[in-house]
């Protein structure tokens, strides 16, 4: 996770706790915790963070960056097509979402969030499966934060 000229990497653990809710865990490479929360589209749970990273800016971030991620309905307004990908547009309140599907192999390869017609955050993946992707990275087209996530198998 590179916020500003910062570097934080860990292992993060992101378990479904219920239909709705989500309880995300960060920690240090040797098994200390950063972060603990708990996230639904309309709660948020902070049960644990370290001082260094208790900053509102830094808990905001993270906050809406994980709720965008873990949204799961996206009611689809319109459709198009490019060599590429199938491109789904969802409008929800004032923002929108283009989720951009693989022709090849039908998954889900990227999500573009905008908000008033300005692109916000990038989420690109890459997977084999549609249950869950190898990478993750979140790129934030206004503040200098990217967070980038790789599965870890049982073989690394």
């Amino acid at each position: 996770m590179d916020i500003y000229k910062n570097h934080v990497s860990g292992i993060l653990i992101v378990k479904k706790m219920n239909d709705s809710a989500h309880r995300v865990v960060l920690t240090s490479d040797f098994g200390n915790k950063l972060i603990d929360f708990e996230i639904s589209e309309h709660d948020f749970k902070l049960n644990y963070v370290l001082p260094d990273l208790d900053k509102k800016i830094v808990i905001n971030f993270l906050k809406n960056d994980f709720r965008e991620l873990l949204r799961q309905q996206y009611p689809v307004s319109e459709s198009f097509e490019n060599e590429n990908a199938k491109i789904y547009l969802s409008k929800i309140d004032k923002k929108a979402y283009y989720l951009f599907y693989n022709k090849s192999n039908g998954l889900l390869k990227q999500i573009i969030y905008t908000q008033n017609r300005k692109e916000k955050i990038d989420f690109t993946f890459e997977a084999k499966k549609h249950i869950f992707a190898d990478s993750l990275e979140l790129r934030h087209k206004d503040f200098k934060i990217n967070i980038k996530l790789f599965q870890i198998t049982e073989n690394e």
